[in-house]
């Protein structure tokens, strides 16, 4: 099962403290939006996502339709799909994905120690 790309969802105090910081470790901004609290930071093939009072918890994070580079990929599969796969499978649906709707969607799920998993699909 492919999922999409991978990366780390991050909980941050001080979103600009949080950016400088990683800046020095090598990552560079992506994209993302400084006034609404949020940046995608990437070094090399590793992206972090910098969110400022969006969530409690640091999370997985996967998004299908991407590449590690943030391209998209075609084909890929749809995030309702993934989300009827994962039930069959007997994965709890914390939060679902709206199966009469089309595009950008997502769901949660948790893995067996409580750590949020988050498939985010932007297009």
């Amino acid at each position: 099962m492919t999922i999409g790309a991978f990366s780390v969802s991050l909980n941050v105090k001080d979103i600009m403290v949080s950016k400088e910081f990683y800046e020095k470790l090598g990552f560079h901004v992506l994209a993302g939006d400084m006034t609404k609290n949020y940046l995608i930071m990437q070094n090399d093939d590793c992206t972090i996502g910098l969110f400022q009072g969006m969530f409690e918890k640091n999370m997985l994070t996967f998004n299908p339709g991407w590449n590690n580079k943030a391209e998209e990929i075609n084909p890929f599969k749809d995030v309702r799909v993934l989300q009827e796969e994962l039930r069959n499978k007997g994965i709890k649906i914390i939060s679902e994905a709206d199966v009469k709707t089309e595009g950008p969607a997502h769901i949660f799920i948790e893995d067996p120690d409580g750590n949020p998993i988050l498939i985010d699909q932007h297009r």
